[in-house]
């Protein structure tokens, strides 16, 4: 199994934590210290669970909007984005919890044309307003035919770092990494209204993997 990079410091931090707690152990021959060090194996061992970044294959095409993260579709309504949209559009909500693999990936094929973040709050990722008020990250493509697709990675109460690697005149390709949230939060992804939603509320989504939409031929 592959890991997020940005999970590596965490990964060797709890190796190094479980290598001294089993050493303290076996020195004091204590079983307290035993209990701890049981403890910070299965703390390091959901650490490298939660980084994992497994390859992800699905349908591929120009007219389909592939999920940008794993999790729980959340909301699906229309809203107003005049960051890089320009006026009104689809918006499909996913949140992410503890356990859902974090890294995000490209919902379309095109061009970076719009980074933009925004530092804000930490409310509770499932909730309305916080797609207005938390810290939040946008990157929006342009695809090969004209089409303004939005992506939003959102922080949540314990979510504290966003990491996007998208810049202003990247390509970006369905279904590849472009960052990752770390301890659960939420995406969104802004597509057109009159775009063919197949998410329904509630859906489990993989990211890379489940089609959400389909844009208007």
């Amino acid at each position: 199994m592959s890991f997020a990079r940005e999970g590596w410091p965490f990964i060797g931090i709890g190796i190094a934590a479980v290598v001294i707690s089993f050493i303290a152990a076996l020195h004091y021959r204590s079983w307290p210290l035993w209990l701890l060090a049981l403890l910070i194996t299965v703390v390091a061992l959901w650490c490298a669970y939660f980084f994992r970044d497994p390859e992800r294959t699905g349908p591929r095409g120009a007219d389909l909007i592939v999920a940008p993260a794993d999790g729980k579709v959340l909301m699906i309504t229309d809203v107003d984005e005049p960051l890089f949209i320009g006026g009104r559009a689809t918006r499909i909500s996913i949140f992410m919890n503890i356990l859902n693999v974090h890294v995000n990936r490209y919902p379309v094929d095109g061009r970076v044309d719009f980074v933009h973040y925004n530092k804000g709050k930490f409310l509770n990722a499932a909730a309305e307003k916080s797609s207005l008020e938390n810290e939040q990250m946008s990157v929006g493509i342009t695809t090969p035919s004209g089409v303004k697709i939005l992506t939003r990675q959102i922080a949540g109460l314990i979510a504290r770092r966003i990491v996007t690697y998208s810049k202003v005149g990247d390509q970006a390709h369905q279904g590849e990494r472009f960052g990752i949230i770390r301890f659960g939060s939420r995406v969104d992804v802004f597509i057109p209204t009159d775009a063919v939603v197949n998410a329904r509320l509630g859906d489990i989504t993989t990211a890379g993997t489940t089609v959400l939409a389909e844009l208007k031929r």
